[in-house]
């Protein structure tokens, strides 16, 4: 075996050195030793002290002790005691394209607000090299957050130029990419969405790499018309590919109304993914739970922008037996990590259920007050659901032999972090993206002590700011001439 290195030691060149020369290669091992290992893997729990064995891009093993292993007798040690590794995050929804509009409308004060702001005033004056850096932007952000999976929910493509440079920049970033297509909801486009997903599928691989393909569609027509609108055509485009579906902006009676429909058309189950479900009638719920059709919330973005209720639905997904997936949604009014998602859902939530006991009239439903949800719950969320909800269950989001090394380690001996008591609790309520160390993604080393590699920082600020001046500029010129 080859030298201990610890992993808050940043003077490890040697050692990533030897990492970045064997990426790729099948036979290359690394052993995680003395870790603390949450693999969010029912069977195999939380190991208080454990290893865990890279071979190629997958998961080997995990263990109290594998140095005995003979796979593990030429492995790379990396000495990972003081952290605790977990599953990369599974963000379920993001429009990744907004990325060099981060935080342009912070205090935003509904859904119509955020509509006319991005979708109606800036995303139409988008280059295919605006979509290229927003994309990639959010997808570096997202991995140096611990983010390994992202699926983009890309609605702006508005030629397949637009739509080439936003699963390239997927691709360059090194992140698990999900490139769900859409098309615009306003503005001047070429019509090429849904038939150009078949051309995208063929031209990157479909699934042969890091980034897969989805169908992306809205819940009814009131936003954007019935072109956009899910249903038997998009259901049929989305299955001849072989392909998933995920559903936008369900809310609402008009969204319920389209669940129970679908549920006659056929249309719902596992392969169907459905955003928000914020205010659904009881009657969809059960349409949903019965169906096996995944959910996506997006605690935040339901709460900061106002999406029907603003409550986030996790109670009435449990109660119809749904566990869900999180996103980040819009960066553009929104923190872009899954600690803020999981500490929001996991605050929200425990106010409901003590407000409906406690609360002043405080209404209990037919069954009682809900249960309060746990860190365990809001964690296995970010991971392991979220993987099964964007079709990945069996790729990623557990620590399990078998499925892809997409990893993190997170250091629990940092000031924010110390002493280490509850693993779960610690990841949870106590870190944040300083303390992620280490990300591999398929077994590849994404960021090593505390610092995103292959990123030329200096180079990736000023594109932003050229890519963000630019659609400044081109949307006040088309304000000012009448939208021309």
């Amino acid at each position: 075996m080859h030298p201990f290195h610890r992993p808050t030691d940043t003077a490890r060149p040697e050692l990533l050195d030897r990492l970045r020369r064997t990426d790729g290669d099948p036979g290359r091992r690394i052993l995680f030793t003395g870790a603390t290992v949450v693999t969010m893997d029912p069977a195999l729990g939380t190991l208080a002290t454990g290893d865990l064995l890279v071979a190629g891009s997958t998961v080997a093993a995990v263990g109290p002790d594998l140095r005995a292993r003979g796979d593990a007798a030429d492995a790379v040690v990396v000495d990972a005691s003081g952290t605790i590794l977990v599953p990369g995050f599974v963000d379920t929804h993001r429009h990744a394209w907004q990325g060099q509009l981060r935080r342009i409308i912070p205090d935003v004060d509904d859904l119509a607000g955020y509509v006319g702001a991005t979708l109606a005033r800036y995303a139409p004056v988008y280059r295919p090299e605006d979509m290229y850096t927003g994309t990639r932007l959010a997808a570096l952000g997202a991995v140096d957050a611990g983010i390994t999976t992202m699926l983009d929910f890309s609605h702006n493509s508005r030629t397949a130029a637009h739509s080439d440079a936003a699963v390239q920049a997927l691709v360059d970033s090194g992140i698990r990419g999900i490139h769900a297509a859409m098309g615009p909801h306003f503005g001047d486009w070429d019509r090429q969405w849904p038939a150009d997903l078949g051309r995208l599928v063929d031209r990157f691989g479909g699934g042969s790499g890091l980034v897969t393909f989805r169908l992306a569609a809205l819940a009814t027509a009131e936003i954007a018309g019935p072109a956009l609108a899910f249903g038997p055509g998009l259901a049929r485009v989305a299955a001849e590919l072989g392909l998933g579906v995920s559903v936008d902006a369900v809310f609402g009676r008009a969204s319920s109304a389209a669940v129970l429909d679908w549920e006659r058309e056929g249309l719902l189950g596992d392969r169907l993914t459905l955003i928000h479900a914020t205010g659904l009638t009881g009657e969809a719920w059960r349409a949903i739970g019965a169906s096996g059709t995944r959910v996506s919330l997006a605690p935040t973005s339901e709460a900061q922008i106002g999406l029907e209720d603003a409550v986030p639905a996790v109670d009435e997904a449990l109660a119809a037996g749904v566990r869900p997936g999180l996103g980040i949604d819009v960066e553009v009014a929104l923190a872009n990590d899954m600690f803020t998602q999981m500490r929001a859902l996991h605050a929200i939530q425990r106010m409901r259920a003590v407000h409906a006991v406690h609360g002043a009239g405080a209404v209990r439903g037919a069954d009682g007050p809900p249960d309060r949800i746990t860190t365990a719950d809001v964690l296995d969320f970010a991971t392991r659901q979220g993987a099964a909800t964007v079709g990945l269950g069996a790729t990623t989001g557990t620590l399990t032999p078998g499925k892809q090394a997409d990893l993190l380690m997170i250091t629990a001996d940092e000031i924010n972090n110390l002493p280490l008591n509850d693993p779960i609790g610690t990841v949870v309520l106590g870190a944040d993206a300083r303390n992620i160390d280490t990300v591999l993604i398929a077994g590849r080393v994404r960021k090593w002590a505390g610092h995103l590699l292959d990123v030329d920082l200096p180079a990736l600020r000023a594109e932003a700011a050229a890519s963000r001046d630019h659609v400044h500029r081109a949307a006040a010129a088309a304000a000012a001439g009448g939208g021309r």
